[in-house]
């Protein structure tokens, strides 16, 4: 099932970031991806969405592969893999 119209704007709202190169990845992301984004694909990114521009700059851009903001049960998800290498594709 995918997002609603109105939670696929919430998120793209959410996303608006401090650094520009966070809005430039994201906003690339939900271009490609934003009508296809399930109800779990908007939980991740609510998570990620939640933390500091610094260490989603980080996974981003692959520095990282996890942070000690988000929950470790998060990180081994599936559902977050796919959305981190989805927002990681050039």
């Amino acid at each position: 099932m995918t997002l609603s119209n109105a939670e696929l704007y919430r998120l793209k709202s959410d996303a608006r970031r401090g650094l520009l190169e966070n809005d430039l990845i994201l906003q690339r992301f939900f271009g490609r991806y934003g009508d296809q984004l399930s109800a779990e694909d908007g939980k991740v990114l609510t998570q990620l969405f939640s933390l500091e521009d610094n260490d989603l700059m980080d996974l981003l851009i692959g520095r990282k592969d996890s942070v000690e903001a988000l929950e470790k049960d998060l990180q081994e998800e599936a559902a977050f893999k796919a959305v981190l290498q989805k927002l990681r594709q050039k």
